[in-house]
């Protein structure tokens, strides 16, 4: 096969990670149960992303709303945070893989935000695939820190708020630097992006399926890039201006 007939990869793929506790409920074990198995998809998903050449890998593994789940839920997840990191960076970096957490990372103790910066300095300079991990992440507060942000500029009379376009402002959102992302995947069954990247999801194709995911593995994964390649991906133009332009 020659490289013009090669199926059309998406160079940024975010996934919501959907299912850790309904999978664990289906088999009458806790939900921390579920999310320890749900690790073992996270490694597929960044073997599978690093095997295919796609550039950077997003996934929500908590989100600024799931503060409000049950204690014992949100500590057994902390505990797995720590324990990944603990067992997990020393491979990730030496697979080439830059590992980078966005989100409020003031709000988690200081053991595990000093093991996320840590991470994040160890493994700077990889280029194989860039992780991008949300925690205590949402799409809102991405857009409202941005925001902020450039209003701070503006009184300081560092920017003239006549500047600021679309260009200046996704350079204080969440993965400035990185591609845009092209496929957005939710498991678990629902249909909705749940504040995930509201901002750099603008022009992402949306992909969901039914498979928990703990489930999701390499055969899940190709149906969803199937289904990329076929879409026509047109920014506004008509399908005329696209076969003309290619």
């Amino acid at each position: 096969m020659d490289s013009d007939s090669r199926p059309r990869l998406p160079r940024h793929i975010a996934i919501v990670m959907d299912g850790n506790g309904r999978w664990a409920e289906r088999r009458h074990r806790p939900r921390s149960f579920g999310h320890r198995e749900g690790q073992k998809a996270v490694r597929a998903a960044v073997e599978y992303c690093r095997r295919k050449g796609i550039e950077a890998l997003t996934l929500f593994a908590f989100s600024s709303e799931n503060w409000k789940r049950p204690d014992e839920e949100v500590g057994a997840l902390m505990q797995l945070f720590l324990d990944a990191l603990d067992r997990e960076v020393d491979e990730l970096d030496r697979n080439g893989v830059h590992v980078n957490f966005i989100g409020d990372l003031g709000a988690f103790a200081s053991a595990l935000s000093a093991r996320m910066h840590d991470a994040m300095r160890r493994t700077a300079a990889n280029t194989a695939l860039s992780l991008n991990v949300a925690v205590n992440y949402g799409g809102r507060w991405d857009i409202v820190q941005a925001a902020r942000t450039l209003a701070l500029a503006a009184a300081r009379n560092e920017l003239d708020p006549a500047a600021i376009d679309e260009a200046l402002f996704a350079r204080h959102v969440c993965l400035d630097g990185q591609p845009p992302v092209d496929l957005f995947i939710r498991t678990g069954g629902e249909v909705r992006v749940s504040n995930f990247l509201l901002w750099q999801i603008a022009y992402a194709e949306l992909y969901f399926t039914d498979a928990l995911w703990p489930d999701v593995d390499a055969d899940v994964l190709d149906a969803a890039l199937a289904e990329f390649a076929q879409r026509e991906r047109r920014y506004g133009l008509t399908s005329a201006q696209m076969r003309a332009a290619s």
